[in-house]
């Protein structure tokens, strides 16, 4: 029996991050404390520069199915691990200011052994060898071509996640119960992904995505077992996508994670969990659309309605930018129902440009604080545009972008997914997208009229001043924002060049 043939050239990407992990977590376990820090920085940071090294190393090489035909490497494929190696390495600087995660996580929150662990610096720095592991699993879902690989891609990303959420250094009973949320409903929509992936392979008698195509497409029979499947694997990525009416878990996590936590999922996880849905329905089941088209259709007005309306009520802004995140998850979804080239050329850029902006705006939510940490009651940032006027101009530019204003990456993102919508005949989802878009730009408007035309109350709130690590992630963000909404082009004409799935 001959070994399989991995081809460890075009997985290096993915190795060079599981191997930066492993190291992190050797660390965490025998190096002294006084070290740890800036080892696990080095390595973290190091490995996400050779991965995206190895990325662009093999972006012009022809497209391949590796490690036996269960992952395939292509030009989406690069492009979204490279676009996720970027977010990640500058949400790693969000990360590194190590002051928002908890001294000790095993500790029970306010007992003797934690406030032991602050008076003394015993620092543990775990959450960098799970952000590597996590954005591991991110590289490989939107890669993965059997249905095996795809649920160890999942998990494998959500996992660290879980942990993460409940990493904050204040209010540890609320991070520790977002964590928990996410741990629990994140479990049952494992448990449905898993069912999806039982019911595909009794259809198909194959779990890689080139045998369950062939089925569709030679023997549409047993269309009962091919449903139940669709509809169970949509469940569990919608879910990871916070699309309604799986979205519960969202605006609970977001509010209670870390903010850079909350950064980096919001941002990268979005990529890796739309590039394996934009992966599964134009390749896999891009045949048997007339039957998953009219429920994602629903589900995609249905989202952007939900974020859009509720947003309006909140009063905390990370629960806000939540239900912003679920909005655009509707509006990502469109892209999907395309099933277009142009609908996967939009949907990439929309990812790119959504991500930076989601990785500036949570920047700016760690810098505006009291004595007792960050602030995210929209009431206290009242008069925020006179006490800092450039965090505030910065914050007001990505709710823009988040609007979809023009000049700004926003838009472009929303004119090219709508008009791929719209060449597909998918009017209702093109009329609610507009619809829902007007509807978010009033609450992100009146942010920024508190901002700037209304008078502060508290004056206990102040904006700290930024490590340098933290400015560079919220002015690059916000510079990739201004570029891509001004001229975009060249971004645009090279998704257009890679946008090909291979079958």
């Amino acid at each position: 029996m001959s070994a399989p043939a991995l081809n460890y050239s075009l997985l290096a990407p993915i190795l060079v991050i599981l191997g930066g992990a492993v190291i992190g977590v050797l660390i965490e376990a025998f190096a002294k404390s006084t070290s740890r820090t800036a080892l696990q920085k080095t390595i973290a940071f190091g490995s996400i520069i050779l991965a995206f090294a190895q990325v662009w190393r093999v972006h012009n090489q022809s497209s391949a199915s590796v490690a036996v035909k269960s992952v395939v490497i292509d030009g989406p494929a690069l492009f979204m691990q490279g676009t996720i190696l970027l977010l990640a390495f500058f949400a790693l600087f969000l990360i590194s200011d190590i002051d928002n995660f908890t001294a000790q996580a095993s500790a029970v929150p306010g007992s003797e052994e934690e406030r032991s662990a602050l008076q003394t610096g015993r620092q543990q720095t775990e959450v960098f060898p799970l952000t590597l592991f996590a954005v591991a699993g991110m590289m490989l879902f939107p890669a993965a071509s059997d249905l095996i690989t795809l649920f160890v891609a999942l998990e494998v990303l959500s996992l660290p996640l879980y942990l993460m959420a409940g990493l904050s250094r204040r209010r540890r009973l609320f991070s520790q119960e977002a964590a928990l949320k996410y741990f629990l409903l994140g479990a049952y929509s494992s448990a449905f992904f898993l069912f999806g992936a039982a019911f595909l392979y009794g259809y198909s008698g194959s779990i890689t995505f080139e045998g369950i195509r062939a089925s569709i497409v030679e023997s549409p029979q047993n269309q009962i077992f091919l449903l139940i499947g669709m509809t169970f694997l949509a469940i569990g990525l919608l879910f990871k996508v916070g699309a309604a009416p799986f979205h519960a878990w969202t605006p609970d996590v977001y509010q209670g994670a870390p903010t850079p936590i909350t950064a980096f999922m919001a941002a990268a996880t979005k990529v890796a969990a739309f590039g394996a849905m934009l992966r599964i329905f134009y390749v896999v089941l891009g045949n048997a659309n007339w039957n998953w088209r009219p429920m994602l259709n629903v589900i995609a007005i249905l989202t952007m309605i939900v974020g859009s309306v509720i947003a309006i009520a909140q009063r905390d802004v990370k629960r806000m930018l939540a239900y912003s995140s679920i909005a655009h998850a509707g509006f990502l979804l469109t892209g999907v129902i395309a099933l277009n080239k142009h609908g996967l050329e939009a949907s990439l850029f929309y990812l790119v440009a959504y991500g930076f902006t989601t990785l500036g705006a949570f920047g700016v939510v760690t810098l505006i604080r009291d004595s007792s940490g960050e602030i995210t009651d929209l009431n206290r940032w009242a008069g925020l545009g006179k006490r800092s006027p450039k965090i505030a101009a910065l914050f007001s530019f990505f709710l823009l972008a988040f609007a979809g204003i023009p000049l700004t990456s926003g838009f472009i993102g929303k004119f090219s997914i709508f008009s791929a919508a719209y060449e597909s005949n998918n009017i209702a989802v093109v009329v609610a997208g507009v619809l829902s878009s007007a509807i978010a730009a009033f609450f992100y408007i009146r942010v920024i009229v508190a901002m700037y035309f209304t008078d502060a109350h508290d004056d206990t709130v102040s904006v700290v001043i930024p490590s340098r690590l933290t400015s560079l992630t919220i002015w690059f963000a916000g510079l990739v924002t201004l570029i891509l909404g001004v001229y975009p082009t060249p971004l645009l004409n090279q998704i257009e060049k890679i946008a090909t799935f291979i079958h």
